[in-house]
């Protein structure tokens, strides 16, 4: 009995599809962020409004939770034999 579990403990824990959601739950966390770039003012003096708007406050946090939800999901994942 000890031997046919070490035979069944010989596959990766994550398997090719759980590195390509892993992957694409990186490229979405990324995304998120390349979102949250930007709204600076050159002056110093001039306020700008620009870092307020929905892009930076709502849509970029939300896309960066749901490619940490995407990871989740990949690597708690359980291969199918």
């Amino acid at each position: 009995m000890k031997k046919e579990n070490n035979e069944q403990d010989k596959g990766m824990a994550i398997s090719m599809k759980g590195f390509k959601l892993l992957a694409i739950g990186l490229l979405v966390i990324i995304s998120g962020f390349l979102l949250m770039i930007g709204g600076g003012s050159d002056d110093p003096a001039v306020f700008n409004t620009d870092m307020f708007d929905f892009q930076r406050l709502v849509a970029a946090p939300i896309v960066i939770i749901c490619g940490i939800v995407i990871e989740v999901v990949a690597i708690m994942r359980v291969p199918r034999s």
